[in-house]
């Protein structure tokens, strides 16, 4: 019987798959946990058990079949572990980061994975897909799979990194989107929003896949115990496609960068747009503010005030000195 997990909606399964295999590659057939220790006894076999959020218990039953380390197990318990990868005698215990797109944004989770001679164990954490897909990719190439848990951990592994594929992608297209609102007229504070919550998305995602390289260069030359020659060429070809994948999140960092940067810039150049022109238009008005405050003075003798072409002169005189004034502000584009 599958354990299971309670919650308010139906229960969620904590054992997603729990396979058995001849070493050269063919599926002998689901088994059950207490039957795993009976499956390696036999020395043809390799068993891949695949767990979701597990509980304390059931973390303990697995060790207790697989003779796990106890500071693994301690680890798994906790799904918050930075990306690792550690030796514990003839295991390995590795840590990676995943994402998925959930309602539109980026959420990350974390799988654990045990890895012997003849088993693979997942524990999934958070944000993370079902690896049905890469052992259904594994049953289907046998001779692939006769190299054993080597080639299972491979299946994983390309499985996150090609799944933080689509999710730059989707980073790219947000990129150009965002770019088309920058050099638009009107300031959107929403475009600065997106730009800083990409941004910082692109961090976590930079931060993921950064020790996963680490990760599998450690897979491509070390641990000669565990991992098969045969298999080292795939986890290279893993690798590159990581290390591609880090060379997109920080080439887009840098473009997100430069972006708020033109956007601080374009807002700043309208600000001065906007200062300009009230400046012009003060300048404008200054000059007949000037002159109704020259004659606005009580003096006993102001001798063209006497005059029948005093007044009509001073309204000339001010709508010739404003018209120059407007001809020479709308020269320099400040009206």
């Amino acid at each position: 019987m599958l354990a299971t997990r309670s919650t308010t909606a139906d229960p969620v399964p904590m054992v997603a798959n729990c396979v058995a295999y001849h070493v050269d590659g063919t599926r002998i057939g689901d088994i059950s946990l207490d039957e795993i220790s009976d499956v390696l006894a036999k020395p043809d076999t390799f068993v891949w058990v695949g767990l979701v959020e597990p509980d304390e218990d059931l973390l303990e039953k697995l060790q207790e079949e697989f003779c796990l380390h106890d500071l693994a197990i301690e680890d798994a318990h906790n799904a918050h572990q930075r990306p690792k990868i550690e030796a514990y005698g003839d295991s390995l215990f590795i840590v990676a980061q995943t994402a998925q797109v959930v309602s539109g944004s980026i959420e990350f989770g974390e799988t654990h994975i045990f890895v012997g001679k003849r088993y693979l164990v997942t524990v999934r954490h958070g944000a993370s897909l079902s690896y049905a897909p890469a052992r259904r990719s594994c049953e289907q190439s046998p001779d692939m799979l006769s190299f054993g848990s080597s080639y299972a951990l491979y299946s994983v592994l390309d499985f996150i990194v090609d799944n933080f594929m689509p999710i730059v992608r989707s980073f790219k297209e947000d990129l150009q989107e965002l770019e088309e609102d920058i050099f638009e007229d009107t300031f959107k504070r929403e475009t600065i929003r997106r730009l800083y919550n990409l941004k910082k998305e692109l961090v976590t995602l930079r931060l993921a896949i950064g020790p996963l390289q680490d990760i599998l260069n450690q897979l491509t030359r070390m641990f000669p115990g565990l991992i098969r020659d045969e298999v080292r060429p795939y986890f290279r070809d893993v690798y590159d496609h990581a290390a591609r994948i880090n060379e997109s999140t920080d080439t887009m960092r840098e473009m997100l960068t430069a972006a708020l940067s033109v956007n601080l810039s374009l807002v700043t150049v309208a600000q001065g747009e906007v200062v300009k022109r009230l400046a012009g238009w003060a300048a404008l008005l200054a000059a007949p503010t000037l002159l109704t405050s020259w004659y606005g003075m009580n003096f006993a003798h102001m001798p063209e005030l006497d005059k029948a072409w005093g007044y009509p002169a001073i309204i000339g005189f001010t709508a010739l000195v404003c018209g120059g004034l407007f001809w020479l502000l709308r020269r320099a584009k400040w009206l």
